[in-house]
């Protein structure tokens, strides 16, 4: 839905409420027409059930209005002395109708004015504390700090696999859900089952087709306290996710998927708006120079090691020179043939201290050669692009206009048709826009390029393109823990990268001990403060 529908619906269900409940706020001695004006009608409400009247906002926040307005049915019966299970019941299967049926038969009905809304029973205090921890927990989930876990070793050796994140996401700006029923808390799947958590009929060739779909919020994001900057770590919604063979980049959008349910993922902003943009041998190139990467990017490689027959000690591989991937022999050993040959992913400073190693007759950094097509994007085999040698290529940027033609069309056809949503045919070797000849374009908002660290192990950029601002979820700022699996069954807890910082410098810093040291002293000042009290009673 467009904004205006959505306006046009709410009022839709304002007026909806007022022929359900109008009869009921004259009971509780209200005027019946003040159930019909919008907004004002649920602050009135939230008087009749004795209820704070900032539940109001609750109720217009997706997804936590699902949980809201269920509540505000059953305290609306409760405040006509409808209190049985039965009742309860009633109300939630008919989604509310059952107050429009109390509404037009409420001769029999009696308002408890200033009603006691304190908890009965135990179960009934228990449901109320868990529902009002799930509300907040999804306002913070939702708009301010996101839990999330690194999954693949796309980030190796900067995030490893098993880091688990805090993501911020005031920083760039929090953006509201755009799938309105779905479970708080959960992504695209329902924990251990593998059911889709949310609505929506994914297998429609265009959104108009599902009258489901059609109860989508348009995007928005509330104000940043900052822009994403080149060569910051981002977590966003992978844009390529609407394909069904994720392996295969080339089709157009197969199927629809909401942009905050695509797939979450973490990556370097290596390239933003405006930026140009190219890879050469390796090194990424913007506007020209080579990429300074910050001092915490820990960027690494696939190297060819020759010792000529002689082994390499597997625990000096993994403890002395860092190695974590690479073609492990049938022996599980990290040696690629019995002659002493090894493919290792390895960072420049880890690959040149193996290179001092007595054994090591030759290091070699495996790089696709220039001109050599590597199926990467826009998928044009006579470029000769490839994972190492990439590009030139333009970032596109808000409001800024390119020329188009049928050459450079595969470079932005997606972000013309899909992101932004534009009709996009050729005719007789025209472009048309909207059923208009057009030898331009002006973007609508800005791109980025996302790239992993472990450059020639990750699926990224390279691969679907560029990332539309929409789908920027957030900055991680925090690893509040790490768990390392290494592959054998020993499962143990790095904790030197326990409550340390992401998208910092240097290597990182565990700050464990000062959270620790923080709540002894919070405990100690506590029972210093009841000892005192204590004490002058």
């Amino acid at each position: 839905m467009t904004l205006s529908q959505w306006l046009f619906f709410i009022l839709i269900m304002q007026i909806v409420h007022g022929l359900s409940t109008w009869k009921l706020y004259s009971k509780a001695g209200r005027k019946p027409v003040e159930s019909f004006i919008p907004i004002y009608n649920l602050v009135v409400l939230m008087k009749i059930i004795n209820r704070p009247r900032w539940w109001v906002f609750f109720l217009f926040i997706p997804i936590i209005n699902l949980l809201m307005i269920p509540v505000v049915w059953i305290e609306l019966i409760r405040s006509f002395e409808k209190n049985s299970r039965k009742d309860i019941v009633l109300v939630l299967l008919t989604l509310g109708f059952y107050i429009t049926f109390s509404n037009y038969t409420s001769e029999k009905l009696t308002y408890i004015e200033n009603r006691d809304v304190q908890p009965k029973t135990k179960t009934e205090d228990t449901i109320s504390s868990l529902l009002f921890a799930v509300i907040v927990a999804t306002l913070v989930h939702t708009y301010i700090v996101q839990p999330f876990t690194i999954p693949s070793s796309s980030m190796e050796k900067t995030l490893l696999t098993g880091d688990f994140l805090f993501v911020s996401k005031i920083n760039f700006g929090a953006r509201t859900p755009m799938t309105t029923i779905a479970l708080p808390m959960v992504h695209d799947s329902i924990p251990f089952t593998g059911t889709k958590s949310y609505l929506f009929n994914d297998d429609v060739t265009k959104k108009e087709t599902s009258l489901l779909n059609k109860f989508q919020l348009p995007y928005f994001r509330l104000p940043s306290i900052e822009k994403i900057k080149r060569n910051e770590i981002v977590v966003f919604n992978q844009p390529a996710d609407t394909l069904r063979d994720m392996d295969n980049f080339k089709p157009d959008r197969n199927y629809y998927k909401p942009i905050d349910k695509k797939t979450n993922l973490v990556k370097r902003c290596v390239g933003i708006p405006g930026d140009s943009l190219e890879i050469r041998d390796g090194n990424i190139y913007i506007n020209g120079k080579m990429s300074n990467l910050p001092e915490d990017s820990k960027a690494q490689y696939n190297f060819f090691i020759d010792t000529k027959g002689d082994a390499i000690s597997q625990d000096d591989l993994v403890h002395k020179y860092g190695v974590r991937e690479g073609m492990k022999y049938d022996n599980g050993s990290f040696a690629l043939t019995n002659t002493g040959q090894y493919f290792l992913t390895l960072t420049n400073d880890e690959a040149a201290a193996l290179a001092k190693n007595p054994v090591v007759k030759g290091v070699k950094k495996y790089l696709s050669p220039k001109g050599e097509d590597g199926g990467v994007f826009p998928h044009i085999p006579s470029l000769g692009w490839n994972v190492d040698n990439f590009g030139p290529i333009y970032i596109p940027q808000k409001g800024k206009t390119i020329k188009l033609d049928l050459k450079t069309l595969p470079l932005y056809k997606r972000i013309i048709r899909e992101y932004e949503e534009n009709n996009l045919k050729i005719e007789n070797g025209k472009i048309l826009i909207n059923g208009k000849v057009s030898t331009t374009y002006t973007f609508k908002q800005d791109y980025y390029w996302m790239m992993g660290d472990n450059r020639q192990n990750s699926l990224d950029a390279r691969f679907w393109g560029y990332v539309p601002f929409n789908h920027v979820i957030g900055k991680p700022v925090f690893i509040w823990f790490s768990w390392d699996k290494d592959g054998q069954g020993i499962n143990k807890v790095r904790w030197n990268r326990v409550f340390s910082v992401v998208n910092g410098n240097g290597e990182p810093k565990s700050y464990l001990i000062h959270f620790l040291g923080l709540i002894a002293l919070y405990i100690g000042v506590n029972k210093i403060i009841r000892k005192k009290r204590l004490g002058n009673d």
